[in-house]
């Protein structure tokens, strides 16, 4: 489209709906307050278009592109990689929704008129023929509460935040003001439980570094890893050759040369005579990077295998169809007479590994290879197969495969991928917060979480993947790791949290629904509900009165109804769901202060 074209003024609001999605891709902890804000302050229908990252996902297969992209694409969605609603987020904007839904009718009749109120106070009002009214309440003040009078009525607005008012009278909904419940998941582990047979057997078959069949091609220069493998595999053999003199210092000294790499990305397995002398990479921001490590070499011929590997392609950026992949160049520092440079050297080529060409992770290719039969599968060995045959674990819980004690590499159930795998660690040095505060203008680094821990532990195995016996997980391991540790881990709801003020929105989405005019006040209500087949177990936490911190780290403050745990357990314990009225503690505990209820229950 050329500038100028009228198709041109149609992209406007296409533009905002885009800008909206890629604020809410690039949110990967938790936005209560800031998603709900934001989507709540574009109003209808905008908000309710962008939900493109409402269920997080799995890139199943060598699916994921980037590149550096994880097999997760969970970004802390709504609704999770396994399917379960993350609670408070999904409950919220559940309610949000239902909020903008009690407005639709004034909305899609009328136009807005922005009122300011005061400073960082404004006010959207709807007003159709029939003088119906909505009005939408935004405190853009992003540190400091606001108490402001609208149509002669008193109003209390959280910085950052938003209040719905469906007939420009009583809020239904506030943005800032949290009333669904937390809730507690874990990854429950599980070990492998063979098929069959009391301990676990595996079988394991080593691949050749370097070139394992004909070779496919042969250069004198270096060629792009992507325009050769037509990303048909992740995998390309760069293989030559190097004769080393005896007289050489380093031979005599004991001292080892450098090997330098210069690749374009992404990453890069090093092996000098079949030996495994390191492993580079580059980085989602700069896929380029340099390999320098000492080499261990021998008087005579001695073999340099590089196997490059792609982790995705590009999928985004000017020319990034140009993009490459591959070495540049690659020299050896540490002669007599000085740096060798191989990079015009006869360079052979191999694309894939001969397990994959094989196809040894189906039924079909399984028999093509010989397997070696083990109760204990080596360990840190590279270029590794490993096989084992399975049964699913416990439970229909949603399942995980547990990487963390692998490197890197591929995986499969019953001929399925899962996908690629590798639990490389986070930097240390980016700035991590315990606890975020979403009040503001929003920056894609502005709440980071995970420093230091892996990128991604946990790889998602469908259910209807398994059989009800004789699964055959396979794994290949390109640097190293221990199979022996690698477990399943069920995604399971062990317990809920919830935290709901004397303030809160005073008659909700649902109770406007059934009367129809908000004339029925709701009591604020704290609810609790556990996964199906599950009861409330225990009661961890509960206090009534002005408790502090978050869900797992509740405290008490300094006011505090003493029979608060008591009344939750006559009314929740062995339920599967309940809810608790404020009402139920007592009315003049400290006079004057807004009192909340929060509680801590385990599911069981």
């Amino acid at each position: 489209m050329q500038p100028g074209n009228p198709g041109l003024k149609h992209l406007g609001p296409q533009i905002l709906i885009d800008q909206l999605k890629m604020l809410l891709i690039q949110l990967l902890v938790s936005f209560k307050r800031a998603v709900v804000y934001k989507t709540t302050t574009w109003y209808f229908p905008q908000s309710l278009k962008a939900h493109s990252i409402y269920h997080g996902g799995t890139n199943f297969g060598r699916t994921a592109g980037g590149p550096f992209i994880t097999t997760s694409y969970d970004y802390e969605a709504p609704i999770d990689e396994y399917g379960l609603p993350r609670l408070p987020k999904w409950g919220h904007l559940k309610e949000l929704h239902k909020a903008i839904k009690l407005c639709e009718h004034v909305m899609l009749n009328s136009k807005p008129v922005n009122i300011s109120l005061g400073p960082s106070i404004e006010a959207d009002v709807y007003t159709d023929s029939s003088g119906a009214c909505a009005a939408f309440l935004a405190n853009v003040d992003d540190k400091n509460d606001k108490t402001i009078e609208f149509r002669n009525s008193s109003y209390h607005l959280p910085a950052w935040s938003v209040s719905i008012l469906p007939d420009c009278k009583n809020v239904v909904f506030n943005t800032a003001k949290i009333g669904t419940p937390t809730s507690i998941v874990e990854m429950v582990s599980e070990k492998l439980q063979p098929s069959n047979s009391k301990a676990l057997n595996w079988e394991v078959f080593v691949e050749k570094a370097g070139i394992w069949d004909e070779a496919d091609f042969v250069k004198n220069v270096f060629v792009d890893h992507i325009n050769t493998t037509k990303d048909t595999t992740d995998y390309l053999w760069y293989t030559t050759s190097i004769f080393v003199e005896e007289n050489e210092g380093f031979l005599k000294k004991g001292s080892s040369p450098f090997l330098i790499v210069e690749s374009k990305g992404h990453a890069l397995h090093a092996f000098v005579n079949r030996e495994l002398q390191g492993t580079a990479y580059g980085n989602g921001t700069h896929s380029p990077f340099k390999f320098k490590r000492p080499v261990s070499l021998k008087a005579g011929n001695n073999e340099i295998a590089l196997l490059s590997m792609t982790v995705g392609l590009q999928n985004a950026g000017s020319f990034y169809e140009w993009v490459g992949a591959g070495p540049t160049n690659v020299e050896i520092k540490g002669f007599n007479n000085g740096t060798v440079n191989l990079s015009n050297s006869t360079w052979t080529y191999k694309i894939g590994l001969q397990g994959e060409h094989l196809g040894i992770h189906n039924a079909v290719g399984m028999d093509k290879v010989n397997w070696v039969a083990t109760s204990k599968p080596p360990k840190n060995q590279p270029l590794t197969w490993y096989k084992a045959e399975i049964d699913p674990p416990p439970g229909n819980e949603p399942v995980g495969l547990d990487m963390v004690h692998m490197g890197k590499g591929l995986a499969w159930l019953n001929g399925e991928e899962i996908g690629r795998y590798w639990p490389r660690k986070s930097s240390i040095h980016d700035k991590c917060v315990r606890e975020c505060d979403y009040r503001g203008t929003f920056m894609p680094n502005k709440c980071l979480t995970g420093c230091g821990e892996p990128t991604q532990r946990w790889y998602h195995v469908p259910r209807s993947w398994f059989k009800p016996s004789g699964n055959i997980l396979v794994i290949f391991e390109e640097k190293g790791g221990d199979p022996s540790k690698i477990t399943f881990s069920r995604r399971k709801v062990t317990g809920l949290c919830a935290l709901v003020a004397e303030d809160h929105p005073s008659v909700g989405p649902e109770s406007w629904q059934k009367d129809g005019s908000g004339s029925n006040k709701d009591i604020p209500t704290v609810e609790l509900k556990c996964p199906e087949n599950t009861l409330i177990s225990a009661v961890k936490f509960a206090s009534f009165g002005t408790p502090t911190g978050n869900c797992g780290s509740y405290t008490r403050g300094d006011c505090h109804d003493p029979n608060s745990k008591s009344v939750i357990e006559k009314l929740c314990l062995n339920k599967n769901n309940c809810a608790v009225e404020l009402s139920n503690f007592s009315r003049n505990l400290c006079p004057g202060v807004t009192k909340k209820l929060a509680v801590e229950a385990i599911c069981g």
